[in-house]
């Protein structure tokens, strides 16, 4: 698949960077103490665990970024199936390359495809409804455009990156504010003051909220830890005049009984905060 446009050369530069000096410092001790520094080799990605692969470009540009005459040669793509016993990709040339690499390979590829192989399983539950799943900003710091681009890559959509490119008015905007009327007039008028091209979402707690921010003409109505039925009946108040997302407390259970009320989205953190590792290693070949 595509990358996603956040995960920009630039970005991913700044993100290795950062993680290899974090692991390697003034050095890695263990393999320049045992390795030879002219010594190829080839090592194999094995898949332990039947998952959604992800995490394989991203391996890949941290191959190449530590040391570009590595050669890697693809064979599972992001997005596909991996089952147990399958190799996902090789790595050949500088052995002290491939071992000094292994971790982060390995600790980015794990977390990605699990995240990616959760999102997949939640998302196969809206096939047939017009609903989207999204993620969230419940994210490990420093680490958000790998799990972002992981949802992508298990078929969910990313909601806002950041804080910078939507405006999202949460309960404590609006209790700080002192009503959503208020928020949303000062949030239309940072918008126009500023020219930036920001939707703006609003979360409602109540059907009391729901309508206010209805007949304050927003991009967004977010229903945040409604049960079904009140869901139900906000989806019918808001009448297709903005976008709805059901946010809060969802589980995977959840899904069709919540897609089935016509909400444009349901946002879920499990996505990102609860995917287990995927058990994926980098093995010499012999």
């Amino acid at each position: 698949m595509k990358r996603p446009s956040y995960a920009t050369d630039k970005v991913l530069k700044t993100f290795i960077k950062n993680a290899l000096e974090e692991d390697i410092q003034d050095g890695d001790h263990s393999t320049l103490s045992t390795i030879p520094a002219d010594l190829k080799q080839s090592a194999k990605l094995l898949v332990k665990q039947n998952c959604i692969l992800a995490g394989v470009e991203l391996a890949e540009i941290i191959f190449k970024t530590f040391d570009k005459d590595l050669k890697v040669e693809i064979f599972i793509k992001d997005g596909e199936a991996a089952k147990v016993g399958d190799i996902a990709l090789t790595v050949t040339g500088s052995a002290r390359s491939i071992l000094s690499t292994e971790r982060l390979i390995l600790n980015c590829m794990q977390r990605m495809s699990g995240i990616a192989t959760l999102t997949h399983d939640w998302d196969s539950r809206l096939v047939g409804t017009k609903t989207k799943l999204l993620d969230t900003r419940k994210t490990t710091p420093n680490f958000r455009v790998c799990e972002k681009w992981a949802v992508a890559i298990g078929g969910g959509t990313n909601h806002r990156y950041g804080l910078y490119d939507m405006i999202m008015l949460k309960d404590n905007h609006i209790d700080y504010n002192g009503s959503i009327t208020n928020a949303v007039k000062m949030a239309k008028d940072y918008v126009k003051n500023s020219k930036k091209k920001l939707k703006i979402e609003v979360e409602t707690r109540n059907l009391d909220e729901v309508k206010e921010a209805i007949k304050a003409k927003v991009d967004r109505i977010m229903l945040d830890n409604m049960d079904v039925p009140t869901m139900k009946q906000a989806v019918e108040m808001i009448n297709g005049s903005c976008e709805s997302e059901a946010s809060g407390g969802i589980t995977r259970d959840m899904l069709k009984d919540i897609a089935s009320i016509g909400v444009t989205y349901i946002s879920a953190g499990a996505l990102t905060h609860s995917a287990e590792n995927i058990d994926l290693s980098l093995k010499a070949v012999k």
